[in-house]
């Protein structure tokens, strides 16, 4: 009798389960470096940019859940003084996009 032992090495991107929001940030007119230094400092923060236009930042979140994304929103960015409003953007992940 003939055994044969198969390992089976299987990769996850777990990024694809991941709650993403995109944030689109107004502000006090010469307070986007320190708001961006602030926002930098949040682990899920994964990309922060001053824009041009009628917002002034836009930032990438991930997280594992949609309720960490609420408490993070919510209770860290929204209230980083100089901040006058948010517009939260959550992607629709079955419409495809890259």
């Amino acid at each position: 009798m003939l055994v044969i032992n198969h390992l089976f090495i299987i990769e996850i991107d777990y990024r694809k389960y991941m709650e993403m929001a995109y944030l689109l940030i107004q502000c006090d007119m010469g307070a986007e470096v320190d708001i961006i230094k602030k926002l930098t400092k949040i682990p899920e923060v994964k990309e922060v940019r001053g824009t041009y236009g009628v917002y002034d930042i836009f930032v990438k979140l991930e997280s594992d859940s949609r309720e960490k994304l609420d408490e993070i929103l919510t209770n860290n960015i929204r209230k980083i003084p100089k901040i006058r409003s948010t517009n939260t953007l959550t992607p629709i992940l079955s419409q495809g996009g890259k």
